[in-house]
């Protein structure tokens, strides 16, 4: 079943750019970011593995505050951009 879903046309002209440049439709790039994007209990799963892999295998779990801080780091990483000598 085919859906309309209505944006702005700059959000419009934006994805057209972005599936023009992959070489797909707009369909296929939405169809592309809604299966490999991750919901928030699909992001929560992850984590609750991530700190019981940490726990079983050196030991550590991983503070409130430590992750409050990995997160920031994270946040930091992401708004600079590519490291340099990286492909963006």
């Amino acid at each position: 079943m085919d859906t309309t879903i209505k944006i702005g046309s700059e959000t419009r002209d934006k994805l057209a750019a972005l599936a023009d440049a992959r070489n797909m439709s707009m369909r296929a790039l939405i169809e592309e970011f809604a299966a490999t994007a991750l919901t928030p209990a699909q992001l929560r799963e992850r984590a609750e593995r991530t700190d019981a892999f940490l726990a079983e295998e050196f030991g550590h779990q991983v503070s409130e505050d430590e992750a409050g801080v990995l997160r920031e780091r994270m946040r930091q990483a992401q708004s600079a951009g590519p490291a340099r000598g990286t492909a963006a």
